[in-house]
């Protein structure tokens, strides 16, 4: 914890230094760094509450959780913006898609539609981009914030432990990270890994709403083990036993968000009244290009989770 925290004041020291620039690549790198330290701690006084002072410890880790929340809204805007227009230029530059009704493009090449498709969804991701800076500037600036860098800087010289924090180490954290492990073991038993074993499959989806009444509702549970996952994680780095197929179902299960969030605006673009049949067809491919991006990634976690 004192290392953890110790990292969140680096970060806080070369986030403020790059303050001349706040949308400067020090500036992000600073803010990523800060973000990362307070979701590792957030996520680690979680899984070993039992041996903290709780009274301390739980109004930390809620605001350690809020401000890491904030401030990746941004870099998921950023991220997500970037997804989706990359996506659309391979899709109307070389890969053949069937024609929109109405069109005259036998080749079958996604061209009409596709500039104003990526016109609507630059503006909509920069203005969410844009509010989810000032969101983060604002929240940096505030005395909450303040108060959270206070607390931590409590933690990096003297953690506050409970009377259980006395016993050996192997006596008290390796039971609290199976328990880390095993709210994991159990909540992907509950994904569709049968179906997620083949890869790009398209049926999983329409087997998946028959189930459940929206895509949200369906990606749900990967979204929650995702979460899981992550506390596992954070829990092998405090036993110092950290996997390569920890690192690469993580990395799968954050592709699977990234895909399955782009889906979902692309979607919400398509709804955006009085657009042209042409510019919502181009959304609906690239819907649908997310989607088999979704169903990729679940393919890539099964295939590790799987693994002896």
């Amino acid at each position: 914890m004192h290392e953890r925290a110790a990292d969140f004041l680096r970060s806080l020291r070369l986030h403020r230094e790059s303050g001349q620039d706040p949308q400067g690549e020090a500036a992000l790198e600073a803010a990523g760094a800060l973000r990362r330290s307070a979701r590792r701690i957030s996520g680690t006084l979680h899984t070993f509450r039992p041996l903290t002072d709780t009274h301390w410890a739980d109004p930390l880790r809620a605001e350690l959780a809020w401000l890491s929340g904030t401030l990746a809204r941004e870099h998921s805007c950023a991220a997500r913006q970037a997804r989706l227009l990359d996506a659309l230029n391979r899709l109307s530059g070389t890969t053949p898609v069937p024609a929109a009704r109405g069109t005259a493009h036998p080749t079958g090449a996604l061209t009409v539609g596709a500039a104003r498709a990526g016109a609507l969804l630059d503006r909509q991701l920069t203005l969410a981009r844009t509010r989810a800076h000032s969101a983060a500037l604002q929240a940096l600036g505030s005395s909450r914030f303040h108060a959270v860098a206070d607390a931590v800087a409590l933690l990096a010289s003297d953690a506050p432990l409970g009377p259980a924090a006395a016993a050996t180490a192997d006596e008290v954290l390796l039971p609290l990270a199976a328990e880390a492990r095993q709210r994991l073991t159990d909540a992907v038993a509950t994904l569709p890994l049968n179906r997620a074993a083949h890869p790009y499959n398209a049926e999983a989806l329409i087997h998946g709403l028959a189930a459940t009444p929206t895509v949200e509702a369906q990606d749900a549970p990967w979204h929650q083990v995702r979460l899981l996952l992550r506390l596992h994680r954070y829990a092998q780095e405090v036993t110092r036993t950290p996997t390569a197929d920890t690192l690469t179902a993580a990395h799968s299960l954050n592709r699977h968000r990234a895909a399955a969030e782009a889906a979902a605006a692309a979607a919400s673009a398509a709804r955006t009244p009085r657009i042209a049949p042409a510019t919502a067809y181009a959304l609906g491919v690239l819907h649908a290009d997310q989607r088999h991006q979704v169903e990729a990634a679940r393919f890539t976690f099964q295939q590790v989770w799987a693994r002896p």
